[in-house]
């Protein structure tokens, strides 16, 4: 039978005394502002309650990030051993579990008390790049900073992009294309575009489409994406490639205001964001690559859009 880690010390009554190695809690909260300032994905574990002899009482603390780092203690042993392996399944499906272990009956310490452990994944807001800040973007980013997403907005019209309409998102007044191509992104992130000009949007799309990305999508109509997507495929994308493209944007709530598409395409970005099945984008069907382009030709070009 393993040994207690909290030793004799670990009476019914008292925490025992940090034995050498251990972190203080102070050090895990001063981990958990630096991992968060970060953006590292980390489970907090937190001794919720005790039953009889254990290493350590509730109120102990531990984080554990994704690459197998640990600051603090839950009382060392098999049952952090175990708690960390629980911690790990967490970082796939977020959210939270509740573990109680019997110390002597489960897991072979000697003990003998139960210890009930919370674990909770802190995972980094996903990000929203929001290219264009006209009507829409407006509503649609304070909305979505309301839902948990760090919304950055990118427009080059410092008339638009301003502080004063976009309170709550990080501000990139730049050329929308340059900032896309640039981009740095996670398969965690999300893009949306929303701009004034349609040659603008494909540039963009095309600056974008290949990086990692949770999800793409473009503000529009039909006509529009059909015709994006011809021009993607006369280009030569793969159709895997193309169907990443979401337009028309949002969900189908029948909105016609700014505010209520905003809502509807926010609507769009939680059920991805929740792992709720939405539509591939539009592909061209498979047709010889010489009438794809000459069908791509015909699309012709878009004249700008009236700001959005």
């Amino acid at each position: 039978m393993r040994d207690c880690p909290g030793g004799p010390e670990a009476s019914p009554g008292a925490d025992p005394p940090d034995a050498p190695g251990r972190t203080r809690d102070s050090d895990v909260w001063d981990a958990l502002v630096r991992w968060r300032a970060a953006r590292r994905p980390f489970v907090l574990a937190t001794v919720v309650g005790t039953r009889g002899f254990t290493p350590r009482k509730a109120t102990a603390h531990m984080l554990i990030a994704a690459d197998g780092e640990t600051v603090g203690t839950i009382g060392g042993g098999a049952i952090e051993h175990d708690v960390i392996a629980h911690a790990r399944a967490l970082f796939a499906s977020g959210g939270h579990e509740m573990l109680t272990r019997h110390l002597t009956q489960e897991l072979g310490m000697c003990c003998g008390g139960e210890m009930t452990v919370f674990l909770e994944a802190l995972l980094p807001a996903p990000r929203l790049h929001v290219f264009g800040a006209g009507y829409i973007a407006k509503p649609l980013a304070a909305i979505a900073a309301g839902c948990g997403f760090e919304v950055t907005v990118v427009d080059a019209r410092p008339e638009w992009a301003t502080s004063e309409r976009f309170p709550t998102s990080r501000l990139r007044v730049e050329d929308a294309e340059g900032v896309a191509r640039t981009l740095a992104t996670t398969p965690d992130d999300y893009v949306v575009i929303l701009t004034h000009d349609h040659a603008l949007d494909q540039r963009i799309v095309q600056a974008v489409l290949r990086k990692p990305l949770r999800f793409l999508g473009m503000i529009g109509s039909i006509p529009k994406q059909r015709k994006f997507a011809l021009r993607l495929k006369a280009r030569g994308y793969e159709d895997d490639e193309i169907a990443r493209l979401h337009t028309p944007l949002g969900l189908p709530i029948g909105g016609s205001t700014p505010e209520e598409i905003a809502v509807s395409v926010l609507a769009q970005l939680i059920a991805v964001r929740r792992g709720v099945r939405v539509e591939a984008g539009w592909v061209p069907p498979r047709r010889p690559a010489a009438e794809v382009g000459a069908a791509a030709e015909t699309a012709g070009s878009d004249a700008p859009e009236v700001a959005r």
